[in-house]
């Protein structure tokens, strides 16, 4: 079909996705009609002129639109065209009353001042000399973007990311995009191999370049630690890039030497021992079987992870075989139950014999791990390593990964906890504060929610403590393991050098929450009891359409009318997957409608292909060092800035303020996924569980998310969903030598 032009300016837009695709409505010129236009665009503004290049396409649904291939943005030329494209917030320091002001003053005239004599600015009432001066610049800088954006458009690139390549190239940007385009995904967070690689073919790279096929390696060894994987083995690897890039494995382990070589890859052979049962059965053959048999991998690191593990390991080994403690106090204790007896006596509290045993361990051992389930004591078990410390006269700190775990350890211990990162002292461009030249002042330190560490962290935090301090790791095992790439509690427990202790006991207080007992029985692989109290239900929904509903309905109705609970400040939606009907994606569409609708005194603005509206619930996705905020944290959006291209989440009480660029680093969070409700306690989780979220039905995901619930938990879904979860115990294996390392 022959291309056409259609040329007019943006009426409004209707929609926007994340990728850039859009659908808007254009008045064409010379005609009185709106006409529907679909394609991906730049980032265009209503009252923008626009030629496009495309064909004309009827759709089922929605009726005759215009498919736009290519987009050229041009300069409105009518007074109220100028008005509303300097007033939709494309100009930094331009909202719609400054517009206003700014065309009355130069009418037609109004682009040309922007371009040739910006200082004229400070003669419109309100313009003064700074906000002049600012305006200028972002006028100039909207122009060398727009340069970018058109070269980058046509290679699919999304405006957003075309923003973040100007920022961080500035002058060189097409420079760089053109001669080296994988050099985009080491230096920009959000450009993904792909994106990177698209934008190399269509520039003519061969694709079995050394450049393409190193970067193809490295993108498959970051994908693998997205999903929580410390290294490659390197067949898998080979083979994975191999597939990917459509090119000869010989050429990906060529690519592999390469980038060790260039210090961007580690390679090392790890030696597994073989299963435990196996070894048994080796060690008592007659005659034993010796050597006993073990696997051999062929492990590739990204060099930071194999630093990081390295460091880990030698670090954990060091503490647990130095000789001396800084808790050398306990050693003098003759009499360890009437010591333990003193200090809860004033409690009334009655410690089960498990528990005594863990707070003598932790006070005894270098390394302890204590773990166990909800309802289990490790809470009571800590307030009294905390009281042993303190009658001691010992330094200690309590942490958590994040800040509402860290929240939750100060409220059950009574005592001041932080993150790691901030007890650690992180300060931007410095790094740790608190670090191998500069030891935490502590003689023990205690972490809660320890499965949510990652190998990094980890390794940062056993470098700011001295090898004769005592840690004790607390958390519970059957949860899911750390977002980042390791299974760093799992990993110490197996190693068998850590001191462990398994808190089973279901106590008294406990045993009338099915919240709890329900965690328990799908801990050990039995359907939850549902309906029958006041704090656990099942509504059961056979299509997926019909549990989105419901989901959509218990949070709004249901539960704020029965329970009095908020529906945004008390009710957290769980979701297994971030795709289809009962997604993640979709239910925060459908829960922003219900809960935050559009109001007139709620300023919104599309972004990123979403639409943010003030009162949003968002989530940070991303650890953002400078902003002192990190992956998980969840907050409000309290005010947009359509002027300074600006907005504002309220985290933890502060105000934390972010650019437009920046918005790919928030998502919302009416519904999250399980993974990123680690560390985490609401009043109220509500999950849909149906059979379409089959890859993701599994035992510690569902046991994750009910336990993340103090109140009420609400399953919408179906039966037969629930009992595929509570029977897959497969936990997913990572690779990682962090236990072999330790076990050496």
């Amino acid at each position: 079909m022959k291309a056409q032009q259609l040329q007019g300016i943006v009426e409004r837009l209707t929609y926007e996705s994340e990728d850039g695709y859009t659908v808007l409505r254009l008045q064409v010129s010379g005609r009185a009609d709106l006409a529907t236009v679909v394609g991906h665009l730049p980032d265009v503004r209503p009252g923008e002129s626009l030629r496009l290049t495309g064909t004309w396409v009827s759709h089922e649904r929605y009726g005759r639109q215009f498919k736009a291939e290519r987009c050229e943005q041009m300069l409105p030329s009518t007074y109220k065209g100028i008005e509303r494209y300097l007033g939709s917030g494309l100009i930094k320091g331009i909202g719609p009353v400054t517009a206003s002001r700014i065309v009355q003053r130069f009418k037609l005239d109004t682009l040309r001042v922007l371009d040739e004599e910006p200082r004229k600015l400070h003669e419109v009432p309100g313009v003064g000399a700074k906000r002049a001066a600012m305006i200028a610049d972002a006028w100039e800088e909207q122009k060398a973007i727009k340069d970018v954006m058109i070269f980058l458009q046509s290679h699919g690139v999304t405006t957003g990311l075309a923003v973040k390549i100007y920022k961080t190239y500035g002058d060189q940007a097409l420079n760089v995009v053109q001669n080296d385009p994988y050099r985009l995904t080491y230096d920009i967070w959000g450009v993904g191999f792909k994106t990177a690689d698209k934008l190399a073919r269509d520039l003519g790279l061969p694709p079995d370049s050394p450049g393409r096929v190193q970067a193809g390696v490295a993108y498959t060894l970051g994908q693998l630690s997205n999903e929580g994987h410390v290294y490659a083995v390197e067949e898998n690897l080979v083979a994975e890039t191999s597939k990917l890039l459509a090119v000869a494995p010989e050429l990906a382990h060529q690519a592999v030497a390469a980038l060790e070589a260039e210090e961007q890859v580690k390679r090392e052979t790890l030696i597994y021992p073989t299963a435990e049962e196996e070894q048994a059965k080796a060690l008592h053959a007659d005659p034993p079987i010796l050597p006993i048999r073990v696997q051999e991998e062929r492990a590739v690191y990204l060099t930071p992870f194999y630093y990081g593990e390295v460091g880990a390991s030698n670090r954990l080994r060091d503490m647990i075989e130095s000789p001396t403690t800084l808790l050398y106090r306990f050693r003098q204790v003759r009499d360890w139950e009437s010591f333990l007896d003193g200090l809860t006596r004033g409690d009334g509290i009655v410690l089960s014999e498990q528990q005594r045993q863990a707070v003598k361990m932790a006070l005894t051992n270098k390394v302890t791990v204590l773990t166990g389930g909800p309802g289990t004591g490790k809470t009571v078990s800590v307030r009294t390593v905390i009281a042993a410390l303190e009658n001691m006269g010992c330094r200690y700190a309590l942490a958590a990964p994040t800040g509402r775990a860290a929240k939750r350890l100060s409220e059950a211990a009574g005592r001041p906890a932080k993150t790691v990162h901030r007890m650690l002292g992180y300060v931007p461009f410095q790094g740790f504060k608190f670090n191998d030249d500069n030891r935490l002042p502590v003689d023990a330190l205690i972490v809660d929610e320890a499965s949510m560490l990652d190998l990094l962290l980890t390794n940062n935090l056993l470098k700011a403590l001295d090898p004769a301090a005592h840690l004790l790791l607390v958390g519970d095992v059957d949860q899911l393991p750390s977002v980042g790439a390791g299974d760093v509690l799992r990993d110490v427990i197996a190693s068998g050098r850590a001191a462990v202790v398994r808190l089973e006991t279901i106590f008294r207080q406990a045993e009338g929450s099915h919240i709890i007992r329900n965690g328990h029985r799908i801990n050990r692989g039995q359907f939850p009891v549902v309906n029958e109290g006041d704090d656990f239900f099942l509504f059961t929904q056979a299509e997926p359409k019909g549990a989105a509903d419901m989901v959509v309905d218990v949070v709004k109705n249901r539960i704020p009318h029965k329970f009095g609970l908020h529906a945004l400040d008390d009710v957290q939606v769980l979701c297994p997957m971030h795709r289809g009907t009962v997604g993640v994606t979709n239910l925060n569409q459908r829960l922003q409608a219900a809960l935050n609708p559009p109001a007139p005194d709620k300023t919104e603005r599309q972004l990123g292909g979403r639409l943010l509206r003030v009162g949003d619930k968002l989530m940070q996705i991303r650890n953002n060092y400078d902003k002192d905020v990190f992956n998980g944290d969840i907050g409000r959006l309290v005010a947009l800035d359509l002027e300074n291209q600006t907005f504002s989440v309220k985290i933890d009480g502060r105000p934390v303020r972010y650019d437009w660029s920046e918005v790919d680093e928030l998502a919302h969070a009416y519904a999250i996924s399980t993974h990123k409700s680690q560390g985490s306690e609401f009043p109220a989780i509500v999950m849909p569980v149906m059979t379409q979220h089959y890859l993701m039905l599994q035992r510690n995901l569902l046991y994750t998310a009910v336990t993340r619930a103090r109140r009420l938990v609400v399953l919408v879904g179906q039966r037969r969903a629930i009992g595929i979860a509570v029977s897959n115990n497969r936990v997913a294996e990572r690779h990682s030598g962090l236990s072999v390392r330790l076990a050496r």
